[in-house]
């Protein structure tokens, strides 16, 4: 059985209903998935997984949270080569850029991008709800 780790920061809840259906979509599929906090994610647990979701919304002028997301993230970038995870995130203003440019910055580390990331614009929708759903089947 596929393992997955889902990894995320949410101040709102919004992000934290994304990965609540990220969950869902990995446990539909078969596979396994636990949420693991922020804080407790490290590089050497990353390789107790087979895959990991990680999500953030948009902070500041389009980046990561930077005081506990972005930390965890920057000390496991190492270990991101090879490593099958998807992108997720809420955003409140502007289009986007946040993401394309995590993505991009996976992408560069040799992470294995299991499918298209998943953005909403603040509460997530029916729309967002479903490809979380399938951003969550897609890591199994």
């Amino acid at each position: 059985m596929s393992k997955t780790a889902v990894v995320f920061w949410s101040g709102t809840g919004n992000t934290e209903k994304m990965a609540d259906a990220v969950i869902e979509g990995i446990r539909s599929a078969g596979g396994e998935g636990e949420i693991v906090a922020v804080a407790d994610f490290t590089a050497d647990k990353i390789d107790e997984y087979d895959a990991v979701a990680f999500g953030c919304p948009s902070m500041g002028v389009e980046q990561l949270e930077d005081s506990e997301f972005e930390p965890m993230f920057n000390s496991i970038e190492s270990k991101l080569s090879g490593k099958k995870i998807a992108l997720f995130g809420s955003y409140g203003w502007g289009d986007g850029e946040w993401m394309r440019n995590w993505n991009d910055q996976c992408v560069a580390d040799g992470a294995v991008m299991a499918c298209d990331f998943v953005i909403c614009n603040n509460d997530p929708d029916d729309d967002a709800i479903a490809a979380c759903k399938a951003l969550g089947a897609a890591l199994v």
